[in-house]
């Protein structure tokens, strides 16, 4: 049994505060099918969500199965599900994938035991004939059967919908709020859900009315009309707003009693004319035994999995990619030419005549100049392309799929496997779109130097980036503000590294320990030959830093980046 006692939820309303529930108290059986029902704005998501343990109350408690959740921890993922009104399924898996992804998140047993699952519950939903449909080609009815589905794989004994027909056709919805009431059937399952619609009462066991987060009503759907006074359900809503909203509260206090001892004797009722006899209250004494949750490696390996597949078919995603990878070394390689060119003319001269002395060493410092400027710009050029990537990486790829990631956070998935799948996928896109930019780049551009301090430098400008724009990612409200953000920070690298203009030495002091720009390419510089470091050194005025310096400043931005992505993955954020 599930018992609400004395549920306050109060804001801050300015001179007064406002009670987004008021005093709420209810009772569902096991076995039960409840609507939730009332007038935009009332309460009904609010109070799902706080049965849900995602928003905590001012006061009262929930008590499930004789245990105070507020005092001995909430729901455990297992016994829970919660289907909000967001779709909670990547449109570019298929129904199958998206069912299969979800049980080996929530689920531990063997291959054949999930497959097995994920086959029950296919049927259990309808949705066995489309099982290899793409989720983006549904229906609005086929997708919340499908999210439906994503939730019965741990056969919840507790199952939370919200607003799972809005925007259906009627037909649509009467076979979601029958599938509804099928489910509430099995296992002694509780059902609740909140709905608009007061379409197909008759299927549901009791129907909470809210009212500006009162409860008006919590009964039989045959006595609400006469407890409402009105010839036909659809008048209820008119009716609440005849009087205050506490009043009919109140009112629903003195004849509580009476309407319970009713809504008890028809549930029986409907269950005797099903041949079933209605689930048993859990004795004080029963202790279920509690489902073991997978195994980190086992939702890492799994989302990991899913993170490459939604790659590979988000054609737009896909397409962008391949094109920085092959357009942006092309951009460094067309500036290639002309710096070898000049390595060539750079050499000493010497002469009895001074006058051609004189005009020799001219040539030389502005060949000097020439090859400092083009050395010095090429690196530069290939450190802020890939911080370009680095930003594309990483910007939207937590605060895109947000309310997915909390869902699956409710579910059990554990937040250090989620950022360690988000980590080695973006290590992947690094290597490649590092590693390729230096290949192409040195093939036409032989660098002058260490070319492996070289490939390092790269590789960590664009880690730095990508962990860095992963952070602001995880800790942004939306995916456009992430990545607005991200390509700020890009933006700023190349003005504030010091590469074109020195800065005066009290802003470069502030800002130069946050620019990942300037430490590869500083980096970079230092690996440089001595006489084309010389020619760096003959046009840039800003001082370079040492090698392992820049090691050590890089690798921090990649630290700092990956704490802030932990610390924003693991808060809750629901809106």
């Amino acid at each position: 049994m599930l018992e609400t006692r004395n549920i306050c939820l109060e804001v801050d309303g300015g001179e007064e505060p406002l009670f987004l529930l008021n005093d709420i108290n209810f009772c569902v059986p096991k076995g039960h099918f409840m609507a939730i029902v009332g007038p935009s704005g009332c309460g009904k998501t609010t109070l799902l969500k706080c049965i849900a343990g995602i928003m905590s109350t001012t006061s009262g408690s929930f008590i499930w199965e004789g245990r105070d959740l507020a005092e001995e921890g909430d729901f455990k993922p297992y016994e829970i599900g919660y289907v909000p009104q967001f779709s909670i399924a990547y449109d570019e898996l298929t129904v199958d994938e998206s069912i299969e992804s979800s049980a080996r998140l929530r689920v531990k047993g063997t291959e054949d035991e999930i497959n097995d699952l994920i086959d029950s519950v296919l049927e259990e939903t309808g949705l066995a004939e489309i099982a290899d449909r793409q989720v983006k080609r549904l229906s609005g009815g086929q997708k919340r059967r499908l999210a439906l589905a994503m939730e019965l794989v741990s056969s919840p004994r507790v199952l939370l919908c919200d607003e799972v027909t809005s925007g259906l056709d009627p037909r649509s919805e009467r076979e979601i709020v029958e599938l509804l009431h099928k489910l509430s059937r099995k296992d002694g399952r509780i059902v609740i859900s909140v709905t608009h619609s007061l379409a197909q009462m008759e299927l549901y066991d009791s129907i909470m009315v809210l009212v500006r987060g009162n409860l008006a009503y919590h009964g039989s759907p045959q006595a609400m009309i006469h407890y409402f006074g009105v010839p036909h359900v659809e008048e209820v809503y008119p009716q609440l707003a005849l009087r205050d909203p506490q009043a009919w509260g109140q009112s629903w206090l003195k004849h509580r009693s009476d309407y319970y001892r009713r809504m008890e004797q028809e549930h029986v009722e409907k269950y005797r004319l099903m041949g079933q006899t209605p689930p048993a209250p859990a004795a004080a004494d029963d202790e279920e035994e509690e489902e073991e949750a997978p195994s980190f490696f086992t939702q890492f390996f799994t989302l990991l999995k899913r993170r490459f597949a939604i790659l590979m078919r988000d054609k737009t995603q896909l397409v962008l990619q391949l094109a920085m990878i092959v357009v942006f070394p092309i951009l460094v390689a067309l500036f290639s030419s002309k710096g070898q060119e000049q390595l060539h003319s750079l050499t000493d001269q010497a002469s009895n005549d001074i006058a051609a002395e004189v005009q020799a060493q001219q040539e030389m410092a502005e060949t000097r100049a020439k090859v400092g400027s083009a050395q010095s710009g090429i690196i530069m050029f290939e450190v802020i392309l890939l911080g370009l990537m680095g930003s594309n990486n990483a910007s939207r790829e937590i605060a895109g799929e947000r309310l997915i990631m909390e869902k699956e956070k409710f579910a059990g998935t554990k937040t250090g496997a989620y950022l360690s799948s988000k980590l080695v996928y973006l290590a992947v896109l690094v290597l490649v779109q590092s590693l390729w930019m230096y290949l192409f780049v040195q093939y036409f551009w032989p660098l002058r130097g260490d070319t492996m301090n070289h490939l390092v430098f790269l590789l960590l400008a664009n880690a730095a980036m990508t962990s860095v724009c992963l952070g602001i990612s995880a800790n942004c409200k939306t995916p456009d503000q992430a990545s607005l953000l991200s390509i700020y920070l890009v933006g700023f690298q190349l003005p504030l590294s010091g590469a074109v203009l020195a800065l005066p030495t009290m802003i470069e002091t502030v800002t130069q320990p946050f620019i990942s720009a300037y430490w590869a390419w500083s980096g970079s510089v230092q690996g440089l030959d001595n006489d084309v470091l010389k020619a760096v050194n003959s046009i840039v005025q800003t001082s370079f830093s040492a090698i392992n310096l820049c090691h050590i400043v890089l690798g921090a931005h990649i630290v700092v980046g990956i704490i802030l992505a932990y610390i924003g993955a693991r808060r809750e954020r629901w809106e």
